[in-house]
């Protein structure tokens, strides 16, 4: 066959082939992409041929095993052998000795809790190891505005809050717990401990810097993990170390890409009682330009003239707080938790805090007796007055102790006693948790109920110092107070008293 038939022969099969393709539908659509694509870039073209050409092999290629070739097949007798031979793992692990002595002491109440309680061994005492500071539980409006709730919307939800799990009551305890604080808006969660560790990691991420006081609580410490941020921790409420450590942070990432930055506290501090310095940190975070996450877990309700927390107790804006957290499972009596400030923080966790999106909806009944107690406390500053007389009173007691000492603040009603550091030198307490358990025990003996701090230490980022934990509350008078005040002294002098000292 000469040149002249074989490009004859070659032309006449390319347009036969031609004719064939322009007669498929939409040959046309496909034929002007490759020709507009080939002129404007050819390389993206071969790239796009070759990964047609992959997925066409890929979805005509047989199905695969993923066995190995020396897999053997085991007969029925041998499964049931090997299922017999097994041994599972034990889903909790077996306790102590030490653990189910802890367990065993723990004192269980008998009937509705407040002020004075009935342990099951029949026992009258006076509670002081409630966060019912305020004796709402026995108010008479929560308890029949919780009737009500229950009957009009029923005891749970069933069902996340931006689906079908929020009701009329969760939309006003969100408006009234903004208006309490005196920010725009509000939201809830549903559990006290997931709102503060969902709210970091919701604006927080990976690349981000928080700033945390060493004394933060352990919800305070997984919400900070999560969210997988670069982390510097400052002494515990000591400011000259946080500008040390904000202006620290400024050298270290000078010039690097802008990120999001935050301070992260505590207004009352869970394991310590002590109150944090907000006038400097709000000064420090507007020097230096970072966000504000406040913990208020334990202020809200307790400090300020009708316990609006710090920025009450300080005179400050709430409004230069990025972030107000609070359970409303202490003061409020209820349960879950809530994180205010403007609008765009609140509509941001709508979408993106993960507690918030797929966990079960706050039951009503709680959001609105939550929406009760702010109610009560707005109108009812003497109960505060009397919370601080009860905690002075305590107080004074207690400050006559030779052995104990607290680290609260004075104004606090929250109040960690902790051994004084020449009786830990000069005693032999080998174990100060026991020690502090004996106390505890004597107490309760003694008609008071008490509680030591409990806490994981393996948990916690810090070491966690054991300390007492007492709760002064409202439903106590004050020379009820006192007097559980004196049992509880008395009792730090008898178990000290069985304590050896240290011969030298």
């Amino acid at each position: 066959m000469s040149l002249h038939d074989t490009l004859v022969y070659i032309n006449t099969t390319v347009e036969s082939i031609s004719a064939q393709f322009n007669r498929i539908p939409g040959s046309a659509i496909i034929l002007r992409y490759v020709r507009s694509s080939y002129q404007n870039d050819p390389v993206r073209s071969l790239l796009e041929f070759c990964l047609f050409l992959f997925a066409v092999r890929y979805f005509l290629a047989s199905k695969y095993s993923v066995a190995k070739k020396d897999f053997v097949k085991l007969s029925t007798k041998e499964v049931d052998e090997l299922i017999d031979d097994w041994t599972p793992e034990p889903l909790v692990v077996s306790l102590d000795d030490a653990a189910k002595a802890e367990i065993e002491k723990i004192p269980v109440i008998v009937g509705q809790t407040g002020p004075k309680v009935k342990l099951a061994t029949g026992k009258a005492v006076m509670n002081l190891a409630s966060p019912n500071m305020l004796n709402l539980v026995s108010n008479e409006q929560m308890k029949k505005d919780a009737v009500s709730t229950i009957r009009e919307y029923g005891v749970g939800v069933c069902g996340p809050s931006g689906f079908y799990g929020y009701q009329e009551v969760h939309i006003e305890a969100e408006k009234a717990i903004a208006n309490f604080l005196g920010v725009p808006a509000a939201l809830l969660y549903a559990q006290a401990f997931n709102t503060i560790s969902a709210t970091i990691p919701a604006f927080a991420k990976r690349g981000d810097i928080i700033v945390a006081d060493s004394a933060c609580g352990i919800a305070i410490c997984k919400g900070i993990t999560i969210s997988r941020s670069t982390v510097r921790w400052f002494e515990h409420n000591d400011m000259e170390d946080l500008e040390r450590v904000l202006a620290s942070v400024q050298k270290e990432f000078k010039g690097q890409p802008l990120t999001r930055r935050f301070i992260v506290s505590e207004g009352l501090f869970e394991n310590v009682g002590d109150i944090c310095d907000l006038p400097r940190i709000i000064e420090l975070k507007a020097k230096y330009k970072y966000r504000l996450i406040l913990d208020e877990s334990y202020s809200i309700g307790v400090i300020g003239k009708v316990g609006r927390g710090t920025s009450e107790y300080f005179g400050i804006d709430p409004n230069k707080i990025d972030m107000i957290i609070g359970s409303m499972a202490n003061t409020m009596v209820a349960g879950g938790g809530f994180c205010a400030g403007s609008e765009y923080v609140v509509k941001h966790q709508r979408i993106n805090g993960n507690a918030y999106v797929f966990s079960a909806a706050l039951p009503g009944y709680l959001a609105k007796t939550a929406s009760t107690a702010l109610g009560i406390m707005a109108t009812s500053p003497e109960m505060f007055t009397q919370l601080k007389q009860n905690a002075r009173a305590f107080r004074d007691v207690i400050n006559k102790s030779q052995y104990v000492y607290s680290p609260s603040d004075p104004e606090s009603p929250l109040i960690h006693l902790r051994l004084k550091s020449e009786v830990l030198e000069t005693r032999k307490i080998e174990d100060e948790n026991r020690f502090l358990q004996d106390v505890v025990d004597e107490c309760i003996n003694n008609g008071v109920l008490v509680s030591r701090n409990k806490y994981v230490q393996s948990q916690e980022v810090f070491p966690v110092l054991p300390s007492l934990k007492l709760q002064v509350t409202t439903g106590l008078t004050k020379k009820e107070t006192e007097k559980a005040a004196m049992v509880v002294k008395a009792a730090i002098s008898k178990i000290m008293a069985k304590t050896p000292k240290i011969k030298r």
